[in-house]
């Protein structure tokens, strides 16, 4: 079990406070000429900044949503960097009152970014607050209890808010259409990966070979965060047989370690395939059954591991269940029934 926890954690898209504050501000791109990959949005985001500053006013606000260790963040801080504005960050979680937010807000000065991540766990007595907010750039507050109680009305100078969420359908209908911009940043392509490790390890004044680079790229799930942490982890590994560089052998070595194969899968994605296979005849099976039969939560299953695994194509949500897809069977090497052949039909 403990072998299990260490692999969830170095493939896991998520990023931990220590790992935050040593390594990813240094590897985040400061520009968006420097951010690799999420092309369409780059590109709209240009014309959005260009035109805002052009006119001398605050961009639109904005909302970013997908998976986790896609860049939200980093593109959030980019904003900010390129409208020449102060990014102040908070998250939903943290605001739980409406005075949590209301002093965020009055103390903002104009033109400043509000960076809320996880802006989906916005409780709804605090995002009540943001409507007035987004749209007259003004909050009511309430003075006194009972009888006397009175409202009043306090101008805010014009920001530009920025929400990052990974489940955009939790957001309530009436703050996400206040968002301008609305972007989903996607997974990268191998090539955009392998150039983000090649960027990053001229950061960290470590080379790594082209073949490195590529296979490194291929073993990352297609998430920039994951390539960055398992590049740093090829970097121990060479430096610890006295290496020079990373080469496809280290890499190997590192992969083979930490038990990911060539796709980005770890053990816990290849048990949850093969218990669907073994246990199922690959499906199809329910979120319930899988989370006891894995002993698991129901979230972690359906909002950690299946989305790469349905991304690689090795699974199907249907309405009778998940489903294990043919793909699946050839990647784990074991041979599909003519039953279970007929299924997938």
């Amino acid at each position: 079990m403990i072998e299990r926890e260490e692999q969830k954690r170095v493939i896991s898209p998520e990023a931990d406070p220590q790992e935050f504050s040593q390594f990813e501000q240094t590897l985040r791109p400061k520009t968006l000429k420097e951010y690799i990959g999420q092309k369409e949005i780059k590109k709209n985001l240009n014309v959005f900044i260009e035109a805002a500053k052009h006119r001398k006013e605050p961009l639109e606000h904005v909302l970013l949503h997908g998976s986790a260790g896609l860049g939200k963040t980093t593109l959030a801080y980019i904003i900010g960097s390129e409208m020449g504005s102060a990014v102040k960050v908070t998250s939903g979680p943290a605001l739980e009152r409406q005075g949590d937010l209301a002093s965020i807000l009055t103390n903002l000065s104009v033109g400043d970014v509000l960076f809320i991540d996880e802006i989906h766990r916005l409780k709804p007595v605090v995002e009540e607050v943001l409507y007035s907010a987004m749209e007259d750039y003004a909050i009511d507050i309430m003075l006194g209890k009972g009888p006397s109680a009175r409202s009043v009305r306090l101008n805010l100078p014009r920001f530009t808010l920025i929400g990052a969420t990974t489940k955009v359908s939790m957001l309530s209908s009436p703050l996400r259409d206040r968002f301008g911009n609305v972007f989903k940043l996607n997974f990268y392509d191998i090539d955009d990966i392998k150039k983000i490790i090649q960027r990053s390890s001229t950061i960290l004044e470590f080379d790594i070979d082209e073949s490195a680079a590529q296979r490194l790229a291929q073993c990352s799930r297609q998430t920039p965060r994951i390539a960055n942490r398992m590049l740093r982890r090829a970097r121990d590994f060479a430096q610890f047989h006295g290496e020079k560089s990373i080469t496809e052998k280290v890499v190997a070595q590192t992969m083979e370690s930490l038990g990911v194969d060539h796709l980005g899968l770890d053990g816990m994605d290849r048990d949850i395939l093969r218990t669907m296979i073994e246990k199922f005849k690959g499906g199809p099976v329910g979120l319930n059954t899988m989370s006891s039969a894995l002993s698991e939560e129901e979230d972690t299953l359906e909002d950690v591991y299946e989305p790469y695994l349905i991304q690689l194509g090795f699974m199907e949500r249907t309405p009778r269940g998940r489903m294990v897809t043919e793909r699946a069977f050839t990647h784990l090497g074991i041979e599909m029934s003519t039953k279970q052949k007929q299924l997938l039909l």
